[in-house]
Order: structure tokens, then C-alpha cells, then sequence
């Protein structure tokens, strides 16, 4: 009876062993993530928002603000990269990830050397000391025209920049005013994307909290969101009064709404070391090089993003927790007061429910609430969302409202995936055929508005008879999915797989995920080792083993494991599984 116990044990343990390494060779099974209804998470958020402190309740009562919704930003740092996440009323809004060792093109600015000029595109070809040439439209090269966004209410000119204005100089002249070999300044407005190089300009804008410098414009304005008359009038009066240097420019920002005069003397002041800071390497440097860099997602994120509007502000690192409240005690100290540090064993992003939400951002079908859903195709040329009804629930016989509702509903979702994507260039929308010019007219007001909450430029057309939306958005860099697959070494360029970095973050934070798990089960007492091995394929394995070797180590010394890994090359390079060394049972 025993004998017969164990071989039936043994049969099954070995039937288990070869399911796993079978199923390892095949690429990994696309799930269907299964959304979680909006209404759950905003229940969720509600609870959330309850428990906050007395006195932040009446300072959102008392504020300027109509959208009392309940606005959290959630950090997550991990030692190769950082991702943060807006959610209003617990759904995902906006999302950003940055990785380690990555270069921060987008508004670095460099000392650069004309190399060719191109009549023809009318474009100047810069060598910043980078791989590729920077791209420098003869646009970009001439003071920049007024912003619409912008009401310009002090200029503070230097002789030199009114002397050049009156020569009216054009884009014919710049061969003459700028020839091959000239040095000069410039700042990266677009990222490389692909083989192009980057695109840049030579009107540089430093952002700060409240305000944005510009050293070579001297026109001082403020930003157009800021509607009320009275706040602007104020604001006007505080350009006039601040000390800023001749031929220097700013503009104040919306998170300037408010804000006494000292906010933007110590803004102005930060600002202008940076400048002198730039300066000073500048004079220095005889060849092409890198002047200043923009900070990393952290700090950005407490610059751009920490405004009077966020309510919360959590973060799962202790060092980067220390960081953003030095940061915040410098530019708004009475933020501080809303940062947190999270230290719960559940993963910061699966506690808030926001490792589902992210999922859906690299499916190509995407549920609607209605029981319709949106479809969305990258190409070479455009982005393609193609509306469709899906499971019918509306209660109309004739379907009619039902059709608004679910075209509606496409438009204020594909809006937030285009944000959460990032996704540039040309967007197509096939919404529902609606035969009412009334009805298309909401649909089109609706992305509209949407499309309002986008901090990059677009620009929306209205919908054809056909039922088709054209839109562009400005993109200054790659978008979210080109940062974490690379090109599929099993076809020609049709596929993609993810990078071994981006196996590397995800075997890593499943093996945290698992521990995590595994010690909050009652299975395991406090003191016991955890002994699990990983199959995976030799490219990330080889990732793990150099690169991501000490992240390894300090998984076995912070949760008291033993980490084994089995490589086979017949496993799928984007497939892995953990199981328990002994018994080689799946862990999930």
C-alpha cells in the first residue's frame, strides 16, 4: 500500500514536471484580464479618502477647486526602475516609467556645433556629441512666435534681442546668420525615436514649480488655464514686481494659482542657479556636450504633478521617501504633509489594484463598460481604434441610445489610453455608424474634452459621416510599450518580445510577490527558509546572473530564501515559471 502511495506520488510529480516544461517551450497564454468595474474602484478610493486627517478634509472643502475627487499618486521604486501612477477615484489616469542607466533626452540642453545645413527641409543638422546629429528646424531656430496658451504682460527685452527683432530676420537668412561650423545652444524638444534623431530648439525653457524660465526670450506671460480674472490680474502685478534679468523671460504655471509672491521669488531664484550653472559649463566646454539634464522621474513627478489637487502621495522606497520630503520641504512645504512612506508586504501596485489596470495598457482589446469595446492597432503610419458593440446590454429596442452611449464611452477611454500608452503621430477612431449630426457632435465634444486633460499637444477633427475621428498628438518620446519589449528573435520584425531587462523586473517582483505570499500563509513559520527555483530561458537568466546578480542577493538576505534557476533554451525567452525546489509544485 505504501509502495503503491509513493509511485502514484511520484507519477503525478513527474506528470507536473513535464506539463511545466511543455508548456515553457510554447510562447506564454495571453490572459484575458478581467477589468475591475470603475465602480469598485471608486468605492475603494472613497474608503481611502475617508481616513484622511481632519485638517486636509476642510482644506479640500475650502479650496478654489469643483472636482472633489480623490486624486493619489503611487510611486513605485524598485532598484531598476520607477513607475508612478496618477489615480483619480482609484483609476489609473496617468503612468510613467523610468529605468536605470537610461540617458534623459527630452529637454536636456547641449552645447552643440552646426554640422550641414539642409535648404531644401530647411533644417540644420547639430552635433551634440550623441550618436546621431540633433534635427534643428529653421523654425527652431528664430525667436519662438506667442503661444496662444500664453498672454504675454511684460517684455523684458535686451538691446540686442529688440535689435534683432527689428531686422526681421527670416528664414531665408539663416545660411547667413547661422553657417555650417557655428556653435550653438540648443535644448531637445523630441526624444530618438527609431533612426531619427533628435528634434530640438533653440528657445530653451527651464521648468520649475510655479514658473517656467526662458533665457533668451525676454516676454514674461502667464498660462491661459488660469480663467479667473482677479487671480490673473494678481498674477500680473507679481510679474511686474519680480527681479528678473534683462533679456530673461518666464511664465507662470497653473500650480502658480494661489500662490503668494514668495513662492515665485524662490522659484525664480532656483531657476536662475540652474542657469548660471549651465552657463558656467558652457564657457568651459570646447566641444559638444551635455549642459544640463532633467531630473529623474521622482523629481519630476513632485515638480510636475504634487499640486494642491493630489490628495496623497505613496511611496514603497524609504530612501526615495526621504528624498521626495528634501524635495517638497524645498519647493512646498505644506505638501509634505500628504507624503507617506508605504511599507505593507502586499507590492504597492497590486495593493491599489493598479498592476490590472497597467496589463490592460499592452492588449489590444480593451472592455468598455457598456459591453462594448475599443480595439487599438500600432502601425508604421498611424494608430487605429476601431470601436465595436460587443455584448449588447442596452435596454433600447431600437439600440439608438445604446450606440451614443457606447460611442461616448470609446471616446473618454480611448482618450485615457492614448495617455497612458503614449501614443503619437496620426490616430484614426472608427466610432459606430450614428446617422444624427447631433449625436456625432457629443461624441466629438466629449474627446474633445477628454483630450483637455493631456499635458502633450493634439488636435481633434470632427467625425466624418462615415463615422471616422481624426486626431494628432505630439509625442516627445518612445511610447510606453517600445520601453519594455525589444525586437523578437523568432520572426523577421513582425513580433516582439520583452527585453531580458524587462523579464529581469518581472521575474524579480514575482519572486518577491511569491515570498510575500508564502509568508503570510500559515503554512510557514517565522523562522523557516524558503527554498524556490526559477525555469526561465538562458538570456534572462544571463541577465540575472550579471547585471541583476546583487538585486538577487539582497532578495535571499531580506526574506531569508535560496534562489536556484534552471535555464533551457528551448523555453520561450518571455516564459517562466517559479516553483518550490522539492516538491516542483508551481507557485503562484
Amino acid at each position: 500500500m505504501k509502495d503503491s502511495s509513493t509511485s502514484k506520488k511520484k507519477t503525478k510529480k513527474t506528470k507536473d514536471s513535464v506539463d511545466i516544461h511543455e508548456e515553457l517551450r510554447s510562447p506564454p497564454k495571453e490572459e484575458v484580464i478581467e477589468s475591475i468595474p470603475n465602480s469598485k474602484l471608486r468605492k475603494d478610493s472613497q474608503a481611502r479618502a475617508k481616513k484622511r486627517p481632519l485638517l486636509q478634509k476642510i482644506a479640500k472643502a475650502l479650496s478654489r477647486s469643483k472636482d472633489d475627487s480623490y486624486r493619489e499618486l503611487i510611486i513605485n521604486d524598485e532598484p531598476l526602475e520607477t513607475r508612478v501612477a496618477l489615480l483619480v477615484d482609484g483609476v489609473l489616469e496617468k503612468f510613467e516609467v523610468e529605468r536605470r542607466g537610461e540617458n534623459r533626452m527630452v529637454s536636456a540642453v547641449f552645447a552643440g556645433k552646426i554640422q550641414n545645413l539642409e535648404p531644401g527641409l530647411k533644417a540644420a543638422f547639430v552635433d551634440i556629441g550623441q550618436d546621431k546629429n540633433a534635427f534643428l528646424h529653421y523654425w527652431d531656430i528664430l525667436p519662438a512666435a506667442n503661444d496662444s496658451s500664453i498672454e504675454i504682460v511684460r517684455q523684458n527685452e535686451s538691446a540686442e534681442q529688440k535689435k534683432r527683432k527689428e531686422a526681421k530676420i527670416g528664414l531665408k537668412d539663416i545660411p547667413k546668420y547661422y553657417p555650417i561650423g557655428t556653435d550653438i545652444v540648443v535644448q531637445i524638444t523630441k526624444g530618438q525615436i527609431g533612426s531619427k534623431g533628435p528634434r530640438t530648439t533653440t528657445n530653451i525653457a527651464l521648468p520649475g514649480r510655479f514658473i517656467v524660465l526662458m533665457p533668451f526670450s525676454g516676454q514674461c506671460g502667464i498660462s491661459r488655464k488660469i480663467e479667473s480674472k482677479q487671480e490673473r490680474d494678481r498674477l500680473k502685478a507679481i510679474i511686474q514686481n519680480l527681479k528678473i534679468p534683462e533679456g530673461m523671460g518666464i511664465i507662470i504655471r497653473t500650480a502658480g494659482e494661489g500662490k503668494k509672491l514668495r513662492y515665485f521669488v524662490r522659484d525664480l531664484h532656483m531657476l536662475l542657479k540652474k542657469w548660471n550653472k549651465i552657463t558656467r559649463k558652457m564657457e568651459a566646454s570646447k566641444q559638444p556636450c551635455q549642459l544640463y539634464e532633467e531630473p529623474d522621474l521622482v523629481e519630476r513627478t513632485v515638480r510636475d504633478f504634487l499640486t494642491e489637487e493630489i490628495d496623497r502621495v505613496l511611496i514603497d522606497s524609504k530612501d526615495g521617501h526621504e528624498r521626495i520630503c528634501q524635495l517638497v520641504a524645498e519647493i512646498s512645504p505644506r505638501s509634505k504633509r500628504k507624503i507617506s512612506h508605504f511599507g505593507n508586504d502586499i507590492p504597492i501596485f497590486e495593493r491599489f489594484n493598479i498592476e490590472r489596470q497597467i496589463e490592460q495598457t499592452f492588449q489590444r482589446r480593451v472592455p468598455l463598460l457598456s459591453g462594448g469595446e475599443i480595439v487599438i492597432e500600432e502601425t508604421e503610419a498611424l494608430v487605429a481604434i476601431d470601436v465595436n458593440t460587443g455584448s449588447h446590454r442596452g435596454k433600447e429596442k431600437d439600440g439608438k441610445n445604446y450606440i451614443v452611449q457606447a460611442n461616448l464611452e470609446a471616446a473618454s477611454e480611448s482618450a485615457r489610453q492614448i495617455r497612458l500608452r503614449n501614443i503619437g503621430g496620426l490616430i484614426i477612431l472608427d466610432f459606430i455608424d450614428m446617422k444624427s449630426k447631433r449625436d456625432r457632435k457629443a461624441v466629438y465634444d466629449r474627446m474633445r474634452r477628454e483630450m483637455q486633460k493631456d499635458k502633450a499637444k493634439n488636435h481633434v477633427l470632427p467625425i466624418s459621416q462615415l463615422g471616422i475621428m481624426q486626431m494628432t498628438r505630439q509625442r516627445h518620446s518612445e511610447s510606453t510599450s517600445s520601453g519594455i519589449y525589444t525586437g523578437c528573435p523568432y520572426c523577421t520584425g513582425r513580433g516582439i518580445v520583452k527585453s531580458p531587462r524587462a523579464m529581469s523586473v518581472e521575474i524579480q517582483r514575482k519572486i518577491v510577490s511569491v515570498i510575500r505570499h508564502m509568508r503570510n500563509s500559515d503554512a510557514l513559520q517565522a523562522g523557516d527558509k524558503i527554498d524556490i527555483r526559477i525555469l526561465l530561458h538562458p538570456t534572462n537568466l544571463e541577465r540575472l546572473r550579471t547585471e541583476d546578480e546583487k538585486h538577487l542577493i539582497e532578495i535571499e538576505n531580506a526574506y531569508n530564501a535560496t534562489l536556484s534557476f534552471r535555464a533551457d533554451p528551448a523555453y520561450h525567452v518571455e516564459n517562466f515559471k517559479v516553483i518550490e525546489a522539492q516538491s516542483g509544485q508551481e507557485l503562484r
